[in-house]
């Protein structure tokens, strides 16, 4: 084979270079010479060419042009790799899979690629849009991200573990995001179809997804406030209870503010305000629970807010919340670590805040037991709970362990001591009634109650609890009705100072069922209960409305089922408040129309309080004030961040 020689680019002149060497004497071939050369005529570069003792022509080795050369090759020019115009969106639809709506959930399937720039902002339940060609528009959420091999490549092997383990970044170039979409609505505008409108008349809204979306559809982030709004079924105004967000991050738009209040429907343009639709709050320890459900509160005593009553009357509402821990009073002061800033942040998205001066603690005297409130300026008036009471309410001192017969035989002894004493008959006075021997031979004789009913109705009803709570040393509360129940006004029972769980128990269940009671009732005793909308808070709701098998637990809850079903008519609310919602009773839980879902470790807890599974998954890891809300007649199931601060007072110094 013909030794090719030593390749280099000569310095000299052509002409010089060709005279100098010549491929037949060194065996070198000049990059330059082969054109010199035949351009003087000398072909003898030619002759040795094609010189039987060479194997092949080289050709011509070119490293570079001289300042007369010219190129004449095939070489490819160079063209500029910038695209034109800018990406727009995260991706697009991929119909590699398919793309299907149906029916049902499981006949869906839309998948979007996801291109390089936008993987790391991609997050699951972020909202995305997708346009169809006639303008409207699929509004959606990321249910789940999947990385795939873009190439058949085994990236389980040493070499590629290594390689990884070794390098500071992640290497993507072998893989492609995919997420999966789950269609929640179809945005078109009113009147046909076509693009939205920027001005304030555009009216977007929503229908069931009908229709699937061409493949490579772009996919975009949904960043407008009125498409998400409209995509979410959230209303425009109401209670304020927080910001949409997605993962803990609020949702940013670039509307001012940037963030999307998510609120309670509160008219009656679509049914009957929320709120007599009745509201229950769980969430564990440290999550937030009462400083959520404080704001909430708050919000139901703004100034603005009414509610129109069957005589045609519009008045604000009262809220009567029992407090266990001595918390809700705090609600009278204003919050000082709240600046200047957050009142115009508050003001801009129509937040009612600042301390609620209509705010009285109404203190039950129980016993020997002292309150003491030096942590709030709340008015205070002590009162306590007549026997009377019991005269319409015999479960009151039923206790816990009162069989049907037994309960049967209080009622009727309860009834004969009202029937000779009066309304003005003391709890003292029952006790020495039915202490009385002779009665018990009497009954007994009769065949009315067996000595032994008998005996075990007297056990439970004489005991220290229903002594401390009945006919203390103050003013019944059926005499301060009209103070009690007042329009605009805050009534809190805090009965952290009564250290008997069940002398707490009584208080709360005789306050509670006496608004219940004149709400529902066709001829009530107090038309000022009857005549006003009423909002009855309880914390610690699963100590009250528990699903317990005795005859007080089912009159209990028997009471209230009816009044949550009633509420929408009578302008009644129950807002329950409850770290252990499985424990409240099945009946009454039904009733309830919006869950707000803070932390919550306990799997049963979490399981009983019915939201969906994307959701649920997502309640062990919230952080203090992150909720979910589940309420089908006002939203889609959505994931919030409450206020940061308290609009009022809130934790003691």
């Amino acid at each position: 084979m013909t030794d090719l020689g030593d390749f280099s680019r000569s310095n000299e002149d052509d002409d010089s270079a060709s005279a100098e060497s010549s491929p037949s004497e060194t065996g070198d071939f000049d990059a330059n010479s082969s054109d010199s050369s035949t351009a003087d005529g000398d072909t003898s570069g030619d002759a040795d060419r094609d010189s039987p003792d060479d194997d092949f022509d080289v050709g011509d080795f070119e490293t570079g042009t001289s300042s007369g050369a010219t190129r004449d090759d095939d070489r490819f020019d160079a063209v500029s790799t910038d695209p034109r115009g800018t990406d727009t969106g995260i991706g697009t639809l991929s119909a590699a899979e398919g793309l299907r709506i149906g029916e049902d959930e499981d006949e869906t399937h839309l998948q979007a690629y996801v291109t390089a720039d936008n993987r790391e902002e991609v997050r699951v339940g972020k909202y995305l849009l997708v346009p169809y060609p006639d303008g409207e528009k699929l509004f959606a959420r990321v249910a789940a991200l999947e990385y795939r091999q873009e190439y058949r490549v085994d990236d389980a092997t040493e070499i590629h573990s290594k390689r990884a383990m070794r390098r500071d970044d992640i290497e993507e170039t072998d893989y492609k995001l995919m997420a999966d979409l789950e269609p929640v609505a179809i945005l078109y505008e009113d009147g046909g179809g076509g693009e939205r409108r920027d001005g304030a008349d555009a009216d977007l809204k929503r229908r069931m997804t009908d229709r699937v979306p061409k493949p490579k559809s772009v996919v975009r982030e949904a960043s407008d406030k009125a498409e998400i709004k409209t995509g979410l079924k959230m209303p425009e105004d109401g209670v304020f209870l927080g910001h949409l967000s997605v993962g803990g991050e609020k949702v940013q738009t670039a509307a001012e503010p940037p963030t999307i209040d998510y609120r309670l429907k509160d008219d009656y343009a679509d049914g009957d305000p929320l709120v007599f639709r009745h509201t229950l709050v769980a969430g564990g320890t440290g999550s937030g629970k009462t400083h959520g459900a404080k704001n909430v509160l708050r919000q139901f005593l703004a100034d603005e807010r009414r509610y129109e009553m069957e005589d045609g009357a519009e008045r604000r509402a009262a809220v009567v919340q029992f407090d266990p821990q001595d918390e809700y009073a705090q609600m009278h002061d204003d919050n000082p670590d709240v600046t200047r800033a957050d009142e115009r942040t508050w003001e801009a998205e129509n937040v009612a805040h600042g301390g609620h001066d209509d705010t009285v603690a109404f203190v039950p005297k129980v016993g020997n037991s002292s309150y003491a409130a030096d942590h709030h300026r709340a008015e205070q008036v002590e009162f306590t709970i007549p026997f009377s009471m019991v005269r319409n309410r015999p479960w009151l001192v039923a206790g816990a362990s009162l069989n049907d017969n037994q309960y049967n035989a209080l009622t009727m002894l309860i009834k004969r001591f009202f029937d000779q004493f009066g309304d003005s008959g003391t709890y003292r006075e029952f006790v020495d009634y039915i202490d009385d021997p002779a009665l018990r031979e009497e009954l007994d004789e009769s065949g009315r109650v067996h000595e032994a009913t008998y005996d075990a109705v007297k056990r439970r009803v004489i005991g220290s609890a229903f002594t401390d709570v009945f006919d203390q040393d103050a003013r019944p509360i059926t005499d301060q009705i009209r103070s009690f129940v007042t329009p605009g006004q805050l009534t809190v029972v805090p009965t952290y100072h009564v250290n008997d769980s069940r002398a707490t128990e009584v208080v709360v269940l005789a306050l509670a069922s006496l608004l219940v009671d004149e709400k529902l009732s066709n001829s009530p005793r107090y038309d000022r209960v009857k005549e006003t909308p009423l909002v009855v808070g309880m914390d610690e709701a699963h100590n009250f409305l528990t699903d317990a098998d005795s005859v007080q637990a089912r009159k209990v809850i028997g009471k209230f089922t009816e009044a949550a079903k009633q509420g929408r008519k009578e302008r009644l609310g129950l807002f329950l408040i409850t770290q252990d919602p499985q424990d409240i009773h099945e009946a009454v839980f039904k009733q309830i129309n919006t869950t707000v879902v803070l932390n919550l470790g306990d799997e049963e807890a979490i399981k009983s309080v019915n939201i969906p599974a994307n959701l649920e998954g997502k309640v062990p890891y919230m952080e203090k004030g992150q909720m979910v809300v589940y309420s089908p007649d006002n939203s889609e199931p959505v994931e919030i961040i409450g206020l940061s601060k308290c609009v009022t007072k809130h934790g003691r110094e």
